[in-house]
């Protein structure tokens, strides 16, 4: 079963302009051309279009498409991936010492 594809903003922000650039193009033809569907090319343009209408260009593009998950910014989802990284080490660490104990005793 594969995976969902991941794209990151870069990417997002490149396909945005990609389509101001060719104009000539349809939705279809541009998201053929990328690899996407055209769903994800008409909600990413009308995410930039929005976000241009509210941004005061200060931090034109901070919070544009950031990734998923339901975070207040991009540092709150860091710090959930840093704790679960955490825990995950720290459940290793006790299987292994679980492990050495068992074999040291035999």
């Amino acid at each position: 079963m594969a995976g969902k594809k991941v794209i990151d903003k870069q990417f997002k922000l490149d396909a945005v302009q990609y389509r101001k650039n060719h104009p000539e193009l349809t939705f279809e033809q541009v998201a053929k051309n990328l690899g996407i569907s055209n769903s994800s090319i008409h909600r990413w343009c009308k995410q930039f279009s929005d976000a241009k209408d509210k941004n005061d260009n200060k931090n034109e593009n901070k919070d544009l498409f950031r990734e998923s998950g339901n975070f207040s910014s991009d540092d709150a989802k860091e710090l959930a991936r840093l704790k679960k990284e955490n825990r995950d080490l720290k459940d290793a660490v006790e299987i292994l010492k679980k492990a050495m104990s068992i074999v040291s005793s035999q």
